[in-house]
């Protein structure tokens, strides 16, 4: 049982994924990151030193040392002076890992902030990656949108990670799509996630057979794609609709809906 100002790994991985995740701080030191070299989704790492000066502007955060000692508690302690809302992961990294909850392995995770790249008019698989980016790996991570034939230079001239196009480390592998490649690369397979993964293949690859659902994301995503005529518009619609796909994937998929109510019972 948590005590006041501690979250469990269960209840912290309920608010990870969502709009309002709070932010998550990771406080180890040197040591205890190299002995686990693994981040909690969307974790920003900083030493304990550096909190007071912590240049964010308040709001809910969860600090996560080794084991939910006296790192995170007087790293949450200094927050709440500055007006945050602060909670001390129970348990710690020790306790997420036991837990069997997702970790971001550090030799994959790009430095924060780090562009993403991908060609323009994005559908499907080129708005679901940007989510999960968004979501679990990187919250302030940049996208651009350019002509198909200058992602590669682009990537290059801007320090920026090419997604979904041919050759390139994030794209389509066999019958998997990019979705499924940062999946597998950044360790982040939950039940939830991987049944959003095959909505998502499912629609991107035409193959509908592997999930009845991708008809209608096929459908949404290319009403998208014909009511906004700027990518990032279109973008940040669409990570709306992916947030309501993952709240179905992991709360109500086996949800029905049916006319007259009850006809099914």
């Amino acid at each position: 049982m948590p005590q006041f100002g501690q979250i469990t790994p269960a209840q912290a991985m309920r608010l990870i994924g969502t709009p309002d995740a709070p932010t998550i701080l990771d406080v180890r030191v040197a040591e205890d990151i190299a002995a686990l070299p693994r981040l909690i989704p969307t974790s920003l790492g900083i030493s304990h030193t550096d909190i007071p000066s912590l240049d964010l502007p308040p709001g809910r955060a969860i600090v996560a040392c080794t084991r939910g000692r006296k790192l995170s508690e007087g790293a949450a302690a200094w927050l709440r002076t500055k007006g945050w809302q602060a909670e001390v992961l129970d348990g710690g990294n020790l306790a997420w890992e036991a837990a069997g909850l997702p970790m971001i392995p550090l030799a994959t995770l790009p430095v924060r902030g780090t562009p993403w790249v991908t060609r323009h008019r994005p559908k499907i698989d080129r708005i679901a990656c940007p989510w999960l980016i968004r979501r679990f790996i990187d919250p302030t991570a940049p996208f651009l949108f350019v002509a198909p034939a200058e992602v590669a230079d682009v990537a290059d001239r801007f320090a920026a990670i090419p997604y979904d196009i041919e050759g390139v480390p994030f794209s389509h592998r066999g019958e998997r799509c990019t979705f499924d490649a940062l999946l597998d690369d950044f360790g982040l397979h939950t039940e939830a996630l991987d049944r959003m993964a095959l909505v998502i293949r499912a629609a991107d690859t035409d193959r509908h057979d592997l999930a009845p659902q991708a008809a209608g994301l096929l459908a949404l995503s290319v009403g998208l794609s014909r009511m906004f005529r700027d990518d990032l518009q279109q973008l940040e619609a669409g990570i709306a609709l992916y947030d309501a796909l993952y709240r179905w994937a992991r709360d109500a998929h086996e949800e029905g809906h049916d006319w007259p109510a009850g006809r099914r019972e």
